[in-house]
């Protein structure tokens, strides 16, 4: 339980308290040069971090064993990111990316908060809806990239493993109070407003 504590305490300063945390891309954005920059590229743009931990965290938290039925929503926010991105490599412009970005950031926050239980291709479709902008932002940072696709096998990789700790600290808080889970969604949450306010503003 206190290690718990100790793991959800360090996301949500991460998150929430991180001057750097208010832009989506992170300090390498348009120098990925291969697998490891672009592996290291989520780890760098907080928004992307925090939303992949976000939904690792709510498909632990509503599973209702554990098993198969935890990877529906991580699989499909993967699978629509490379979709994305594909079609931010070939030109597609979409507008209002970035306000999608943190609109997503509080959208999967309020999961968290919520434990909204939404199962099965429900949750993969949800968090695939989420994952787009993620995808297309990176996509339009690769173009034109002559390892974009090297890039891209890091970043999918990267996106899996920051799942995976959602998941795994997820299924650790399934039974701390539930007012642990909570406010990691609402710090997940806030985190976007935040980052959708400085955008409209500025």
């Amino acid at each position: 339980m206190r290690t718990s504590l100790k793991a959800i305490t360090a996301l949500i300063i991460t998150t929430a308290a991180s001057g750097s945390a208010l832009a989506h891309t992170g300090v390498d954005a348009h120098q990925h040069m291969g697998f490891m920059s672009g592996f290291l590229h989520p780890f760098t743009g907080l928004d992307h971090m925090a939303v992949m931990l976000a939904i690792g965290l709510w498909s632990a938290l509503i599973a209702k064993q554990f098993g198969r039925e935890m990877l529906w929503g991580p699989l499909g926010f993967a699978n629509v990111l490379l979709v994305g991105a594909a079609l931010g490599m070939e030109g597609l412009n979409i507008p209002a990316v970035e306000p999608m970005i943190a609109v997503s950031l509080m959208a999967a926050g309020l999961l968290v908060l919520t434990r909204l239980p939404l199962r099965g291709v429900g949750a993969a479709l949800l968090a695939g809806a989420f994952a787009l902008s993620h995808g297309l932002a990176h996509g339009y940072e690769l173009a034109e990239n002559a390892q974009a696709f090297q890039s891209l096998a890091g970043m999918v990789t990267a996106t899996l493993l920051l799942h995976t700790i959602g998941l795994a600290l997820g299924w650790s808080l399934r039974g701390a109070h539930v007012w642990v889970p909570r406010l990691a969604g609402g710090a997940v949450a806030a985190f976007g407003s935040a980052l959708l306010i400085l955008q409209l503003t500025n």
